[in-house]
This record gives C-alpha cells, structure tokens and sequence, in this order.
C-alpha cells in the first residue's frame, strides 16, 4: 500500500492549489480546523444522538497537516475513503451513536450495534467506548455542522475486524485495510444530529 506521503503528493496536484488553500482567509481556518484538539467538543454538547454524514479525518499535529498540504490533503483523504464506505454499506440509516449523559452509549456501525459505557476526557476529547467485547478509544473534533468521531488507523481496524466478525460482514474489513495507509491521521466518521 502507498504511504501516506506518497498519496497526498500525488492526490493533492500542484504546490500552487497548496499554497492558494492555505493563503485565502478559509483556507487557514480551515487548515487550522483539520488538526485535532483546536475546536473542541463539550462534555455536555457530546450529549444526543448523532448520525453519520461521511468519512472524516484529521491530523494529529500541525507539523503533520503542513506537511501533508493542509485542509486540501484532508479533504482529498475523505474523498478516497468515501467509496470504501459506501462499497461496506455505511450511511446515515444505518450508523450513528447516542451518547447519555448517565455515561452510556448506544451506537450502530453499518447496522452492527455496539453498546456500553463511555468517558470522555474534554482536554483531551478522547473517547474511551466499553462494551461487552471491545474497548476502543476515539477522539472528537467539533465541526461547523456536527462533530467528528476519529479513530487511529490500528483502532479503527480492531473495531470494524470485531464488528464483522460480529456481524458476519467481511466488506467492513475493506475499510480497516485503507485506514493502515494513514498514519499520523486518525479517521472516521463526520456526524451530525
């Protein structure tokens, strides 16, 4: 598989679309936007339901989104996972998460329930999710029009390889298989209520 430089090179065309996203006023509060910890989610604005809107991603640190080309290489990401989402099903029918505020959670990932309790650290909008099988920890990122639940490749791929043995759906492991080529990115999914 193609590294994640490799692909942003070649995905993100010349260094003058690069530098134009980053110079223009929302290029910078967008690129700024695409690093997680700088817009953060609430504890109590964590609380509700939320359902799936499409691939999301971010950089872990601003040293990696410079390098990487800025919101463009992350806009470009969830374009290249889009079509894995899709080919496994995910939509907004089927996967989506409740957060209570009693600390538990309820959610459904291409229509495979996973259920538990959760903790939420807002300093560090880590997610740890406690379920029967698994514990899988997440990050949130706020968005203009809902949050982000972002995961590390590695923990991405444990929940999906538990979720279709689980479900018996195999295709989801086609998503965990794309999400080892980011490192240093975390992906998931861009939610809304």
């Amino acid at each position: 598989m193609v590294c994640l430089t490799c692909l942003i090179l070649v995905s993100c065309g010349n260094m003058g679309q690069v530098l134009s996203a980053m110079t223009n006023g929302t290029g910078v509060v967008n690129a700024i936007k695409s690093v997680i910890g700088l817009d953060k989610v609430s504890a109590q604005g964590l609380i509700g339901t939320w359902q799936y809107k499409g691939p999301g991603c971010a950089f872990t640190s601003e040293n990696l989104l410079a390098k990487a080309g800025g919101e463009m290489a992350a806009v470009q990401i969830e374009e290249k996972l889009l079509p894995y989402y899709q080919q496994v099903g995910i939509s907004a029918s089927n996967t989506n998460i409740t957060f209570r505020q009693d600390g538990t959670f309820s959610a459904k990932i291409c229509g495979t329930p996973f259920n538990g309790n959760y903790t939420f650290d807002e300093a560090s909008q880590k997610i740890t999710l406690k379920g029967l099988l698994l514990s899988v920890n997440c990050y949130t990122k706020l968005e203009l029009s809902g949050i982000s639940i972002l995961f590390e490749g590695k923990k991405l791929l444990t929940l999906l390889q538990t979720l279709a043995a689980l479900s018996g759906n195999q295709n989801l492991e086609t998503v965990s298989e794309i999400s080892k080529q980011y490192d240093g990115v975390r992906v998931g999914f861009d939610m809304n209520r």
